[in-house]
C-alpha cells in the first residue's frame, strides 16, 4: 500500500477549506465596519430627534435690581460727567414726526452740537449747538432729511440765537441729553432688572426704572412689582456703569431712543455766538497789558477809524447783522442794521459820543444786500424818520459806545487773556474785561490794532462787532428835523 499520497489529499482539502470563506482577519473587519454604521446611523437618529425636540432656555425673567445694580445705576449720571463727552444718535417721536440727531455731548462744559434731521425737524432742521440754556442754530432747509455728524470744525457763519418753547418737542429731548449727567449720584435707584444684551462695546444690562431728573408718578406701579413692560425708560448699562443706550417716552414727544457711542470723544468747539473755542484763562503779560493800554493812541494813529460788520443775537430770536464805519478821531458810528426776522427792512444807526439816531428803511434804501450781509449805509445819510435821543442801554447801543470809547479810554481794572484765536488772519490775544452780562472781550492783534470787540448780552450770547482799521470816508451827522437841537453831551 502506497502511503505516499496521504499528505497530498491532506493538503488539498485544507486549501479547499479556506478557500470557502474569509479568513478570520477580514471576518473582523467586516463586523467593525457594521458596528460603525449602526452607530453612525443611530447617532444621525438622536441628533435629529435632539434638534426636533429642542427649545431654547426660557429667558431670565424680570427682577427687582440687586443692590449693586441699583447703586451702579445712581451712579450712571456721575460718569458721564466723569467721561466729559460722548457721541451721540438720537430718534425722537414717530411716523411723519420722527425727529432724528446726530453729532455729541459734551456733559462737562453743557454742550451739545448736533445735526438735526428726520421727517418731522421742520424749520430746526440743520446744525444745532447749545450751552446751558443759550441755544443757536444753522438753519438748512435744503439738506437731506437723514442727518449726519456735524463737521468737527464748525461754519463760522449763519448762526442764529433761537428759542425753544420750553417741554415742547425739540427743547424737551436737548434737556434729555444734557439731564444724563450730574456731579454727585442719585438717590438708589428702585427698578428692575430686565435682560442680558450685547451692544458694541460689550455685555450690558437692560434696567427699567425712571429718569433720575423725574421722581416716578405718585399713581405709577412700584418698581417692585411693575411688569417688565410697565413703559418705564429702559438703560443699557455696563459693569461699570456706562450708559450705552437709553429707551424712554417723552411728553409731547412719543418715543425716544438715545444711542451714545462712549469712543467718540472728540473736543468740541462752540460757535462764536456761545463763546467760541475754549481756553485756558490767566492774566495778563507785561505785554499784553501794554497793547491794551496803548489801544487808544493806536486806534486814532490808524487813518481814524475802521469798516465794521456786526453779528449780534441780541435776544430771543432777534438776530441782528449790520456794516458800516466806525471813526475814532470823530467818536462817530454810522451802521446800517437788518434783522433776519424783517429781511426787507433796514435801521440805519448814527451816533457820537452824546447822541444817537435811528431810521427805520427799506433795505433797498438803507444799502441793499442780504439781511444775513446787508451792504453799509448809504452816503450821507438819507433825510427821513429820524429818531433822536441819548444813547441807549440795549445791548447794539452798548457795544457801539464800546467801540468808539476804544478810541479815548485806556482801559484799566481787573482783566484776563481768554485765549489765543484768529480773526482776519491775523494771531490775536482775546482779553476779557468786566464779569457777567455786559464784559467785554477785546482781539488785540500783536501790532497792537483791535480786530473784534464782543459783548456778552443780556440774552447769555455774545455780540460781535469785526473791525478792519483803515483811512475812513468823513461821516456826516444824520439830518435832524428842523427846530431840534443837539441834546447836551453827558457828564463824563
Amino acid at each position: 500500500m502506497d502511503t505516499s499520497a496521504h499528505p497530498a489529499t491532506d493538503t488539498d482539502s485544507g486549501d479547499a477549506a479556506r478557500s470557502d470563506g474569509p479568513t478570520p482577519p477580514a471576518h473582523r473587519r467586516r463586523t467593525v465596519l457594521l458596528l460603525l454604521g449602526l452607530t453612525a446611523a443611530m447617532s444621525a437618529t438622536a441628533l435629529v430627534i435632539g434638534l426636533l425636540s429642542w427649545a431654547p432656555d426660557p429667558p431670565e425673567p424680570a427682577r427687582p435690581l440687586t443692590l449693586a445694580e441699583g447703586e451702579r445705576l445712581a451712579a450712571m449720571r456721575v460718569t458721564n460727567l466723569r467721561d466729559l463727552r460722548a457721541g451721540v444718535r438720537v430718534t425722537a417721536g414717530a411716523g411723519a414726526n420722527r425727529t432724528e440727531l446726530v453729532g455729541w455731548v459734551d456733559w462737562s462744559r453743557s454742550l451739545l452740537y448736533l445735526d438735526v434731521g428726520g421727517p418731522g425737524a421742520g424749520a430746526d432742521r440743520g446744525l444745532l449747538q447749545r450751552v446751558g440754556p443759550a441755544l443757536v442754530i444753522r438753519p438748512d432747509p435744503a439738506a437731506v432729511p437723514t442727518p449726519a455728524a456735524p463737521p468737527l470744525v464748525p461754519p463760522v457763519d449763519r448762526w442764529r440765537q433761537h428759542h425753544l418753547p420750553p417741554g415742547a418737542g425739540l427743547a424737551s429731548v436737548l434737556d434729555l441729553l444734557l439731564d444724563l449727567s450730574a456731579d454727585r449720584p442719585d438717590p438708589p435707584a428702585v427698578g428692575r432688572w430686565v435682560a442680558r444684551d450685547t451692544v458694541a462695546a460689550g455685555p450690558v444690562d437692560v434696567l427699567a426704572a425712571p429718569l433720575p431728573a423725574a421722581p416716578p408718578s405718585p399713581a405709577a406701579t412700584p418698581a417692585s412689582s411693575a411688569a417688565p413692560d410697565d413703559g418705564q425708560p429702559r438703560y443699557w448699562l455696563d459693569r461699570d456703569a456706562r450708559l450705552h443706550k437709553l429707551v424712554t417716552r417723552l411728553p409731547g414727544v412719543g418715543p425716544v431712543t438715545v444711542t451714545l457711542n462712549r469712543a467718540d470723544r472728540p473736543t468740541l468747539r462752540p460757535v462764536d455766538a456761545l463763546g467760541g473755542r475754549p481756553g485756558l484763562p490767566r492774566a495778563l503779560t507785561d505785554a499784553e497789558r501794554r497793547r491794551l493800554d496803548r489801544l487808544p493812541a493806536r486806534l486814532r494813529a490808524q487813518g481814524g477809524g475802521a469798516t465794521a460788520t456786526l453779528t449780534a443775537p441780541v435776544g430771543a430770536d432777534t438776530n441782528l447783522r449790520g456794516a458800516g464805519w466806525l471813526s475814532w478821531t470823530t467818536r462817530t458810528a454810522y451802521l446800517a442794521v437788518a434783522d433776519l426776522g424783517v429781511p426787507d427792512r433796514r435801521t440805519l444807526l448814527w451816533r457820537d459820543a452824546a447822541t444817537q439816531a435811528r431810521a427805520d428803511v427799506p433795505a433797498t434804501a438803507g444799502g441793499g444786500g442780504t439781511a444775513e450781509t446787508p451792504g453799509r449805509p448809504p452816503m450821507p445819510p438819507p433825510a427821513g424818520p429820524w429818531r433822536f435821543g441819548r444813547t441807549g442801554t440795549d445791548d447794539l447801543s452798548v457795544l457801539a459806545g464800546a467801540a468808539l470809547a476804544a478810541g479815548t479810554d485806556a482801559r484799566r481794572g481787573p482783566a484776563q487773556r481768554v485765549r489765543e484765536d484768529v480773526a482776519d488772519g491775523r494771531t490775536v490775544d482775546v482779553i476779557e474785561l468786566g464779569a457777567g452780562p455786559g464784559r467785554l472781550r477785546y482781539w488785540i492783534d500783536r501790532d497792537g490794532s483791535l480786530r473784534r470787540l464782543e459783548l456778552h448780552t443780556s440774552a447769555g450770547m455774545w455780540a460781535q462787532l469785526d473791525l478792519s482799521p483803515g483811512v475812513m470816508p468823513r461821516l456826516a451827522p444824520a439830518p435832524r428835523p428842523p427846530g431840534t437841537t443837539r441834546p447836551a453831551a453827558r457828564p463824563r
